[in-house]
């Protein structure tokens, strides 16, 4: 049989004898195993297909596609990256305003009988621990507080008041924070030499109006009575809505502060404690054997905040912890750390009503005492590795020369530089 070729008139199967017409589905059956022999016979002559791109071409389009690949890849990376910092944000703002919404109606409810919260579960209750700030009022210096808002970087600054006593540590301390490269810094100024002397060194300073009561002490006073002068001088800077980082001069400044600190307290400060349990506290027990069986009484004990290093926030209970300081101070001949302490540590009981502020101990590694660094770091080698952000000369009178070692050891890398002077003082 023989397969003849598309006519007009029907397909034929032609034989010996004559033509006979196929059926419909006959010729579909025809087409589709012609359709199966021209493949075959395709396949056998061209096995890699009748229009087969070239080599450059194929390695053209491949790494064409990775390329392709590779910059939509890392354009949603830096896009998913950028929109998590963005929710990172917008989270850190949406609890700062839930923490002073809640701060807000705690405030408003004081005084009335109706319960504002229902208890949660165990273990899903805390208490609000970060007090609302105040509302600036740039009435009570506005000289100041145009000062501050040229210097201040978010609301912060470090803040130090100096008099001619203690020029030469003063230079040290503006040095290194310069060093550390910390902008936000003001040194208020208690005598003339010490208002031109930061000026001429490039240092912003701020010189208050007169107050006989202040300047008497401020021109002569030693350190512990200039010290307690900051407690008066403080308050308008908090007024104004300003947080402070009071620092005392004889400090050198490793690191910056600010990224140190936690911001959930009224106050936040280093410790003149020398290791975990003096700084931030423990059980002591107290043996009295005249009491037989209740011979032993538990007693809680930690060592005092340092009134010449901490972070205080403007609120209403910080302003208080100020106004408390200064006023004792001004009836009482105390140290003003002793009288800082109390304020801030004294419970309410009868015929005392305690400040409600609350407070921090800063890491005593990071925010360090002359104590831990003489008598632990200095003589541990893994301790001696880690570089606090703050050094504290309080524990020592030699306080310049030791200023000068401390930069020498953490600054120079001298490693003996702290090795010739004794634990304590001589």
């Amino acid at each position: 049989m023989a397969l003849a070729g598309r006519r007009d008139g029907p397909l034929m199967l032609r034989g010996g004898g004559g033509g006979k017409p196929l059926s419909h589905g006959s010729r579909i059956a025809v087409a589709v195993a012609v359709g199966i022999a021209l493949g075959c016979v395709c396949a056998f002559l061209y096995p890699d297909g009748l229009f087969r791109p070239s080599a450059s071409a194929l390695q053209w389009s491949r790494h064409g596609e990775v390329d392709s690949t590779a910059c939509e890849s890392s354009g949603r990376v830096t896009n998913l990256e950028s929109q998590l910092a963005s929710l990172e944000r917008k989270n850190a703002e949406l609890r700062r305003q839930i923490n002073e919404l809640s701060m807000k109606l705690q405030l408003a409810g004081q005084g009335k009988d109706e319960t504002l919260y229902k208890a949660g579960p165990f273990g899903t209750v805390k208490a609000l621990r970060t007090n609302p700030t105040v509302m600036p009022d740039e009435s009570v210096n506005s000289r100041l507080a145009k000062i501050l808002g040229e210097v201040a970087v978010k609301k912060e600054l470090i803040v130090a008041l100096a008099n001619s006593n203690v020029r030469e540590m003063l230079e040290v301390w503006f040095t290194n924070i310069k060093r550390v490269g910390v902008p936000n810094f003001l040194v208020v100024a208690l005598d003339d030499n010490i208002e031109s002397f930061c000026k001429s060194n490039g240092v912003l300073v701020y010189r208050r109006d007169p107050d006989e009561g202040i300047d008497n002490i401020a021109k002569t006073g030693g350190n512990h009575a200039v010290s307690g002068l900051k407690f008066r001088v403080l308050r308008e800077f908090l007024q104004l809505g300003y947080s402070i980082l009071l620092s005392d001069i004889d400090i050198i400044f490793l690191r910056n502060p600010f990224d140190h600190l936690y911001r959930d307290s009224d106050v936040e400060s280093m410790s003149d404690g020398h290791n975990n349990m003096t700084a931030y506290g423990f059980n002591d027990v107290f043996d009295e054997p005249s009491m037989g069986w209740a011979r032993y009484a538990h007693t809680m004990r930690i060592w005092v905040y340092n009134s010449g290093f901490f972070y205080i926030r403007p609120t209403i209970p910080s302003i208080e912890l100020l106004d408390r300081v200064a006023d004792r101070l001004s009836h009482e001949k105390a140290w003003d750390q002793a009288v800082f302490n109390e304020e801030l540590f004294f419970p309410s009981h009868p015929g005392y009503e305690g400040l409600y502020a609350s407070r921090r101990t800063m890491d005593i590694y990071l925010f360090m005492n002359s104590k831990v660094l003489f008598k632990t770091v200095r003589k541990d080698a893994q301790l001696k590795k880690l570089k606090p952000v703050i050094v504290h000369l309080n524990y020592h009178p030699d306080k310049l020369d030791r200023m000068k070692a401390v930069i020498e050891f953490y600054v120079n890398g001298k490693q003996d530089a702290l090795q010739r002077f004794p634990d304590g003082s001589e």
